[in-house]
């Protein structure tokens, strides 16, 4: 279970009263099988999930991209994060394995196979890769590399190279990358440009898009004698645009564009990339960091937090112009922030005492008084996109859950769950009525006003927290919870700790910040909500979630061959997941 809210542009809050919580994801039109636009057989330049590619072989650029001068320094807040990497420190540059913190960024200095598209989110063009031939089966893709490919060190980068890093991230990579390589049963070099993918036929038919847009290639020569797991402050030889250049462990790095970038003509590459250098300063609070941007020192900032964006944009700078501010509307892939319930805990457990914990959390006197009234309820984990359940499930929705009715709440077969709304007094006694009787029912009972389950232990529930402002947030819920007899603290550790404790799932209440892609992958899917991922060190599945059903329906996702299927398939699984 998981209670958050967007942090993002959309300013929507999400109270996901069940296993976990999803980003939205916008809806495509025209139901078309997944991947059949891409014959077998042939040489292909990109590949789409759905329907025909946008950019032919004869596009110099993508029609975003533009012809803009090049130069200067980026100093920027980074708004998001992935891997290792932590946006308060770092002691790695190795971003792509579990252990250390890494700076956010470092894949900038990494090629892939392909690259997305920002405006085709179904699809990849290449880059490392010249042509991919897709198998009659489908389940075999061969990339021909092309031959100007380099490494900063100079070296050619090879099939070797990749077959190595796709090995190696499978086996000793950050879960966020092992997971979606799960159904590579081989990566080799038939040549030295010839690579070959072979699945196990397990896989979704959008995984490849996913791993050839994403899977960092490294050079196998710089790894012997080196653990691909270590961590050091060395900066690993990459072929991407940009290069490690100066900086401070925990302090500062800057990423140096690469004048000799071999791939700055090529069709993704064209347009983009403009600034010789990035600079990323660490802050443990952002109080600091909020301060650097007032003086100048921080360039551009997306800001989280409502109260600030409400109150303190009034400084010098923004009075002047020197400061624009700006609010964006609905982006395709909006982020997600909430808090995240550890079910792998006994305590946690019983859904009920999820659903009574979430009951106590008064979203309508938050928003009026903490958020300024800048968030809208949201219900769904795939809010604003067609993904979203609504109403009762439809017939093919019904057709996915039947099978599986012995497993599941009957409250799936109805409205699709819909969250409790206060009178946003933040008095609202109906909520405590309600949360008591669900603690009831899941066999809490008050003794000397302290909540304790059936052996006589004590309610408690500590909230992990890496930053002083959620504090202010959390301060209300926390009061919310001991009234109703719950021993609710809140605890503030440093970065590494924090870090170090969420990756081992040592937490009973957590902060969760993630989205998807616009097609949403099994592989995707199984990160967040699947008893694969639940015990995995590292994994984003922070709420535990382990169940049967919910496996099965991501099990559908993965065998979806049309949009349609998909969109029934994830609507299903969204009802679950809000039931739970």
């Amino acid at each position: 279970m998981s209670i958050g809210f967007n942090r993002f542009t959309r300013r929507e809050f999400i109270k996901l009263a069940s296993a976990g919580t999803a980003a939205a994801m916008a809806g495509l039109a025209a139901s078309r099988p997944t991947l059949a636009a891409n014959p077998t057989g042939k040489l292909l330049h990109g590949l789409s999930a759905f329907g025909e590619l946008k950019y032919g072989t004869d596009a110099r650029r993508f029609s975003y991209a533009v012809d803009a001068p090049k130069g200067g320094t980026f100093a920027f807040s980074p708004s998001n994060w992935a891997f290792n990497q932590n946006v308060q420190t770092f002691n790695t540059l190795n971003s792509f394995v579990l252990k250390g913190e890494a700076p956010p960024r470092m894949e900038l200095c990494f090629d892939t196979l392909m690259a997305s598209a920002w405006d085709e989110p179904d699809a990849i063009y290449g880059l490392l890769a010249e042509t991919v031939t897709i198998s009659e089966d489908r389940n075999e893709y061969r990339f021909r590399l092309r031959q100007e490919a380099r490494f900063t060190d100079g070296n050619k980068v090879t099939a070797a190279d990749v077959a190595f890093s796709l090995n190696q991230l499978k086996a000793n990579g950050h879960p966020q990358l092992a997971l979606d390589l799960v159904n590579l049963e081989e990566a080799r070099a038939e040549a030295e440009l010839d690579l070959v993918l072979r699945f196990n036929g397990k896989q979704s038919a959008r995984a490849i898009l996913a791993i050839a847009s994403s899977a960092p290639v490294f050079s196998e020569a710089w790894f012997k004698g080196r653990a691909f797991d270590g961590t050091g402050l060395e900066p690993i030889p990459g072929s991407g645009p940009y290069k490690v250049g100066r900086f401070q462990a925990g302090l500062f790095i800057e990423y140096e564009r690469r004048a000799d970038y071999w791939g700055a003509e090529q069709m993704v590459s064209r347009g983009i990339d403009h600034f010789d250098r990035l600079r990323i300063d660490f802050f443990q609070e952002r109080t600091a960091a909020f301060e650097a941007f007032k003086k100048g020192e921080v360039r551009w900032r997306e800001e989280f937090t409502s109260k600030v964006w409400a109150t303190e944009y009034v400084f010098p700078a923004v009075v002047d112009g020197r400061v624009k501010r700006a609010e964006f509307s609905s982006e395709k892939l909006p982020s997600l922030q909430g808090w995240a319930v550890n079910t792998r805990r006994r305590k946690f457990a019983n859904p009920l005492t999820r659903q009574a914990i979430a009951t106590l959390f008064d979203f309508e006197w938050t928003n009026r008084n903490l958020f300024y009234d800048a968030y809208a309820r949201s219900h769904s984990m795939f809010e604003k996109s067609e993904l979203a359940a609504r109403g009762k499930p439809s017939p093919d929705e019904l057709a996915l859950l039947e099978p599986l009715r012995d497993k599941l709440d009957p409250t799936v077969f109805g409205e699709a769950v819909t969250q409790n709304v206060s009178d946003g007094s933040g008095r609202d006694r109906s909520l405590f009525r309600k949360a008591d009787a669900l603690f009831e029912k899941a066999g809490w009972r008050k003794e000397n006003s302290v909540l304790v389950d059936e052996s006589g232990e004590p309610l408690a529930i500590e909230v992990l927290i890496r930053s002083q402002v959620f504090e202010r947030i959390l301060g209300p819920y926390t009061q919310n919870m001991r009234r109703m007899g719950i021993n609710a603290t809140i605890r503030l550790v440093d970065p590494s700790q924090f870090q170090s404790r969420i990756e081992t799932f040592d937490f009973d209440l957590v902060g969760l910040a993630f989205s998807f892609e616009a097609n949403p992958t099994a592989e995707a899917l199984k990160r967040y909500f699947h008893s694969s991922s639940a015990l995995q060190n590292g994994s984003s599945n922070y709420p535990g979630i382990a169940d049967p059903a919910i496996d099965a329906l991501i099990g559908v996702v993965e065998k979806a061959q049309t949009r349609e299927e998909l969109v029934s398939a994830v609507r299903a699984l969204d009802r679950v997941l809000r039931a739970g």
